[in-house]
């Protein structure tokens, strides 16, 4: 892959965490292209990471072997009719991190015979521990596919689903879940400090608290279920809380707030595409 010219079109905070990530893991700034709007961006990614800037988007295609769209949704349509006869000349590889539009609005808008891979990554590749799903159409070959998922895996985990409608399921689960996680350490946080311990020192305890029980979770090969059970003590004080939170509907709150997600999900991306 390090041989291999890739392209950003957009320069923002996901763009930036992908480029970020593929230099830490060998690959050539040289080899990295990328356009925006803002001259701003553009002279920031060539003062800090050192890579080609443009604000012409079809001259990132030209240079390129793989396209990666990082563009807003609702920007997505008019920039891809622009670069599209580009795209189709140059038999690139597209990649899009755009959320809610569907492998069948980019093929409409690029062309049916386009090589593109589908993705859902989240917020934590911004600090090179994100979870991404990719899925591929059918003009993506193997060797396509093993590139896409290198430069997703340069920023966390990287797996394919078969079937792109799971990932508005991806989307309920890992493109949303750092806020659900986000949302328990806030509820844990002020039930702390209202029984007594300062703002600081509950937030300490929180952050380290959820690291930690991820880290376990990702060094085990046991479920959930079994490793709660371990630190569950009969009669003790986590069993409490977990009766507690069970008691009250917490798995069945969950569940309900996933299904919301990815209905959700489903609506944007009939808003945003051309289906």
């Amino acid at each position: 892959m390090k041989t291999r010219t890739i392209g950003f079109i957009g320069g923002g905070n996901m763009a930036t965490s992908l480029m970020s990530g593929l230099i830490a893991s060998g690959h050539s700034p040289q080899q990295i292209w990328v356009s925006d709007t803002a001259a701003t961006i553009l002279q920031s990614h060539r003062d800090h990471l050192n890579v080609n800037v443009s604000n012409d988007n079809n001259k990132i295609v030209q240079e390129v072997d793989v396209v990666v769209l990082a563009v807003k949704p609702q920007a997505m349509r008019e920039v891809l009719l622009q670069i599209a006869p580009a795209v189709q000349q140059k038999k690139s590889l597209v990649v899009s991190i755009a959320a809610g539009i569907s492998q069948t609005s980019l093929a409409l808008w690029l062309g049916s015979d386009v090589a593109i891979v589908r993705c859902m990554p989240n917020t934590p590749a911004l600090v090179l521990t994100g979870a991404t799903a990719l899925h591929a159409n059918a003009n993506v070959d193997e060797e396509e596919k093993d590139l896409a998922e290198n430069i997703l895996r340069a920023v966390g985990l990287a797996l394919w689903v078969d079937d792109e409608a799971q990932l508005d399921a991806v989307t309920a689960v890992s493109g949303s879940g750092p806020a659900y996680f986000f949302l328990m350490m806030e509820a844990m946080e002020q039930a702390a400090v209202t029984m007594g311990l300062d703002e600081h020192t509950a937030r300490l305890l929180v952050q380290q608290t959820a690291l930690g029980a991820a880290k376990i979770a990702l060094e085990s090969a046991e479920s959930p279920a079994l490793l709660r059970e371990r630190v569950t003590s009969p009669g003790g004080t986590t069993q409490k809380a977990i009766e507690t939170f069970q008691e009250n509907g917490f798995a069945e709150l969950v569940s309900k707030a996933l299904q919301a997600a990815k209905e959700r999900s489903i609506e944007m991306s009939k808003q945003l595409g051309a289906d």
